[in-house]
C-alpha cells in the first residue's frame, strides 16, 4: 500500500519580507523546505510549549533583531508578513537579492538553480 503524504503549499515566498510572531526579529526569505527539514536535536532545543508541528513549511531565512543578525530556520505558523516601512540591514541582503523599484526583493540570477 502506498503511503499519501499531503503536501502543504508554502504561504511565503523566496524574497518576502517577514517577522517572527513570538521573538523580535524580522527578515527576509531566502529558502523553503515543504516540511521540518533540520536535525532531531534542533528540534528537541525549542521549548516543547512552543514547538511547532513538522508537517507544515519552515523557512531559511536572513534576520536580523537590534543586536545582530543570523540565519534563522523559522515554521510557517511562527511567521507574519512585515509591512514595516524600515529597511533591513542584513549585510548578506545585497549579495543574495536584488530590490526591484516596486520595493520587492527577487534573488540574484547567478543564485537561482
Amino acid at each position: 500500500m502506498q503511503s499519501l503524504v499531503k503536501q502543504r503549499s508554502a504561504k511565503f515566498g523566496i524574497g518576502e519580507v517577514v517577522k517572527h510572531r513570538l521573538f523580535p526579529f524580522r527578515g527576509i526569505i531566502f529558502d523553503i523546505d515543504p516540511s521540518f527539514d533540520n536535525t532531531e536535536e534542533w528540534y528537541r532545543s525549542i521549548p516543547e510549549h512552543i514547538r511547532p508541528a513538522k508537517d507544515q513549511p519552515f523557512y531559511h531565512v536572513l534576520a536580523e533583531n537590534a543586536v545582530t543578525e543570523y540565519v534563522a530556520y523559522v515554521s510557517e505558523q511562527n511567521l507574519l508578513p512585515d509591512d514595516e516601512e524600515e529597511p533591513l540591514l542584513n549585510t548578506q541582503l545585497e549579495s543574495m537579492f536584488e530590490k526591484k523599484d516596486d520595493g520587492r526583493f527577487t534573488m540574484r540570477a547567478n543564485l537561482l538553480n
